[in-house]
């Protein structure tokens, strides 16, 4: 039986977490019932971020109705939204005294519109609370459905993030259900009401360089101002095997290319994840 993991390199080794700050952060979560994608989705600068005091928060619960192959979010039918949440999630973002914060969900494609109203709810309810905070929100495709990403683009968070995840030839063996083509259709409807778009992908799945450089034009002929690129990291042998490592100069070289594209800000590392350094890009 071919062996689906490998040894992390050196490059890719982060601390365990601790001190003051992160735990808590992650006493608060527990406190007001609430989701991270820092926890859900294993993220390897958990340490640095929370450590930090900032986080990344995932409302609509932690199960999704995709199976996509890189997420360890968990595949099963969701529970009702709890549209107490967006409440719930203002008051922590005010007693944690946050400045910038990222709000993403699992996928809801039980919901008549995706949970697009709910999400417009909270940013909504978020932003009333917190008035001088900045908002980036990572949403799902809402099978590109112009009125239903209407709905979050109207509750006018500075950034909108939509995750390419990969090359579009590999898009359909990555994705569940997501299609290349259509995570352009969201982002392009971003920039088109003059909200800053962002977009990443994970590298070590396959991919070319020749994909990697394609996919940056891709995302700057809609007007897409941010890109992330970081190391895909399998969550467990049920899920995609890395097919290789990216050094750390390629990374850079990577970051090379997309400023020389025109991108107002190239987050390109292995550790790199979708909102790393989130607080910067709604200068973009």
């Amino acid at each position: 039986m071919e062996k689906r993991t490998r040894r992390l390199p050196d490059w890719m080794k982060t601390p365990m977490p601790g001190g003051k700050q992160y735990l808590e952060l992650k006493k608060l979560t527990l406190q007001h019932n609430l989701n991270t994608i820092c926890s859900s989705g294993n993220c390897p600068n958990r340490s640095e971020c929370w450590g930090a005091g900032t986080a990344s928060f995932m409302i609509l619960g932690n199960k999704c109705t995709r199976n996509c192959r890189f997420c360890d979010v968990p595949n099963m039918i969701p529970d009702e939204a709890d549209w107490n949440e967006p409440k719930r999630l203002a008051k922590s973002i005010k007693t944690l005294k946050l400045k910038h914060c990222v709000i993403t969900s699992v996928a809801r494609d039980d919901m008549d519109d995706g949970g697009a109203a709910f999400w417009a709810k909270t940013i909504e309810v978020v932003k009333e609370l917190n008035p001088s905070l900045t908002l980036e929100v990572l949403i799902p495709d809402f099978d590109a459905l112009p009125e239903d990403i209407q709905k979050v683009i109207d509750a006018k968070p500075e950034v909108i993030s939509h995750n390419l995840e990969t090359v579009r030839r590999l898009s359909t063996k990555v994705r569940d259900r997501a299609r290349y083509s259509r995570s352009l259709t969201v982002l392009k409807q971003v920039v088109e009401n003059g909200i800053v778009a962002k977009s990443g992908i994970m590298l070590g799945l396959g991919e070319t360089h020749e994909e990697i450089l394609q996919t940056m034009d891709d995302l700057r002929k809609i007007g897409c101002k941010v890109m992330t690129l970081g190391q895909y990291l399998a969550p467990s042998e049920h899920h995609l095997k890395i097919e290789n490592f990216v050094e750390p100069e390629l990374f850079k070289q990577y970051k090379e290319e997309g400023l020389k594209r025109g991108f107002t800000f190239v987050e390109s590392s292995p550790l790199v994840r979708s909102s790393y350094h989130a607080e910067l890009h709604v200068n973009a």
